[in-house]
């Protein structure tokens, strides 16, 4: 898609990612929401709604994330447009690994996986694939490595 080919050289770019955080997120959570996870990350990538429990506030937050299939799970990138704190989401995560998803109109359990070792570099290999800004973001995190996550689902 030629589109998606655009988009992709763009997300190298550090004013894509600022643009990103302040403008695709936050339009991408009110889509998905109201959609029920059918439209999500402006249909450029796979996208599904990911709802996880606040480690410190027990409370739910729901973000829209892109996603890469991997057999029957599904590959989550930590990679906060490449900025130096990881995603809150990615530390409720951890916390608490059982999450929900919206994914075209269903919703399911999940539990999260952090990915390590060749497991990690597996998964991140798969997703530098359909999105090469990865590799951008990494350099830009200065020293810190982005989680990577794999969800499967739960009972």
């Amino acid at each position: 898609m030629f589109v998606h080919r655009i988009v992709a050289r763009l997300g190298h770019k550090p004013w894509f990612a600022k643009l990103g955080k302040a403008v695709v997120a936050p339009t991408d959570r009110l889509i998905g929401k109201l959609t029920r996870g059918k439209v999500v990350t402006a249909g450029l990538l796979p996208g599904l709604m990911l709802t996880t429990t606040g480690r410190k506030s027990g409370r739910e937050f729901t973000q829209p994330l892109a996603y890469f299939p991997d057999g029957d799970g599904f590959i989550l990138i930590a990679s906060n447009w490449g900025q130096q704190q990881h995603p809150s989401w990615s530390a409720n995560l951890i916390a608490n690994p059982a999450a929900t998803v919206e994914l075209k109109g269903e919703r399911f359990g999940v539990h999260a996986d952090l990915a390590s070792g060749s497991e990690r570099e597996r998964l991140w290999a798969i997703a530098l694939k359909r999105w090469p800004a990865y590799d951008t973001y990494a350099e830009r995190a200065a020293g810190r490595t982005i989680r990577v996550f794999r969800l499967r689902r739960s009972g």
